[in-house]
């Protein structure tokens, strides 16, 4: 929960300083004070405003630029593998998946919190310099997930020509590159975990047919081989691991 709720405060933080010096009677144009420095900030109204508008897209934040997408399409394609169509829930499914998610991008959120929101708060940064120290981390990790053929393809769609490096690719290119090769990696999982139970699903099929079972259905007799399989060979904590380390370190 902490991470979680460092990711909030990154949003929040952003607003905090200015709002709580303004009337809170008053509505303030949109203006531009210009520092000593000759950098910008907006008034009050308009970092609100930017502050409410950024919250909404905060489940779009952990579904596409996290470790989230795969592990929930992984569970997801094992649910289905095992032939049971409720169970687990899609509410424990999206539970565990946003815990794993948490666990897998600890490292990634503690670089984010120390290296731009702890500053932001003890006012050695500015907000824009905080956003972009937190952008750092994220898209390194994001860099480290996603296929160069996909960063390329989507390089292409752009017509950007002045990116000499991944690096430098902006999150409008690098997070649709990071999604689709997350789907893909995602879907190779899930192939690897069908094949068992698909051998089990032939094999009690074929069983039946020679018995002149035809009437019975194969999936009701190879549900409970399968779940005894998977429960034999500690199968929840395989794919818990798999799905940890097919992250590498983050």
């Amino acid at each position: 929960m902490g991470a979680l709720r460092m990711m909030l405060t990154l949003l929040l933080v952003l607003a905090a300083p200015m709002a709580l010096a303004a009337d809170p009677l008053s509505i303030p144009a949109i203006s531009l004070t210009s520092g000593a420095d000759g950098q910008q900030e907006y008034s009050v109204s308009l970092q609100i405003l930017l502050i409410m508008t950024a919250l909404s897209f905060i489940p779009a934040f952990v579904v596409l630029m996290t470790s989230f997408t795969r592990i929930i399409i992984v569970f997801s394609i094992l649910r289905q593998a095992l032939g049971l169509q409720q169970t687990p829930s899609n509410q424990i499914l999206n539970g565990m998946a946003l815990f794993l998610t948490l666990f897998i991008m600890a490292p990634v959120f503690d670089r984010i919190n120390q290296e731009a929101v702890q500053p932001y708060l003890a006012e050695k940064l500015s907000a824009q310099d905080a956003i972009s120290k937190a952008q750092v981390p994220l898209k390194n990790f994001m860099l480290a997930q996603t296929r160069e053929s996909d960063l390329d393809l989507f390089m292409r769609l752009s017509k950007r020509t002045d990116i000499a490096s991944p690096d430098q690719a902006p999150l409008t290119i690098l997070v649709p590159a990071f999604v689709t090769s997350e789907l893909k990696t995602a879907f190779q999982i899930g192939f690897m975990i069908f094949i068992p139970f698909l051998i089990i699903d032939l094999v009690v099929a074929s069983v039946l047919m020679a018995m002149g079972m035809m009437m019975l259905s194969p999936l009701i007799i190879s549900l409970p081989f399968k779940i005894m399989l998977f429960v034999l060979v500690d199968g929840w904590a395989l794919i818990m691991g798999t799905l940890a380390g097919s992250f590498g370190g983050v």
